[in-house]
């Protein structure tokens, strides 16, 4: 099992129902094929950096994941079939990745930041 994030923009004309809707079918997606899904980080209504499809804006979702290296290429399929998806990007997390990722969440300091002093 390998650790991957996914970052996925949706088109930004979905109802928040439809977002969730979406999100939801790709972590089954990753779930029925012995996936485990480690992080779901919906970002929301962001700017895009240029048009695409005629749209300035995207939802971007963000799926921190582990899962067989044969899986992506499944996901890539589903991900390029919906309609709704105007980019995705795969990357494969090495394990400092995943501890920086988790140390993140919850909040630990890394190190590498400043204390700011009250």
């Amino acid at each position: 099992m390998n650790n991957y994030e996914l970052m996925v923009i949706f088109t930004p004309v979905l109802s928040e129902d439809e977002f969730k809707a979406s999100q939801k079918k790709f972590m089954d997606l990753v779930s029925d094929n012995n996936g485990q899904i480690q992080h779901n980080n919906p970002w929301g209504l962001k700017s895009l950096a240029y048009p695409i499809q005629k749209k300035t804006t995207g939802l971007y979702w963000v799926l921190e994941y582990s899962a067989p290296s044969d899986f992506n290429e499944k996901l890539k399929i589903q991900l390029l079939r919906d309609e709704n998806v105007l980019r995705h990007m795969f990357t494969a997390l090495d394990k400092y990745a995943v501890e920086y990722n988790a140390k993140k969440r919850s909040g630990v300091q890394t190190g590498n930041e400043k204390a700011v002093e009250a």
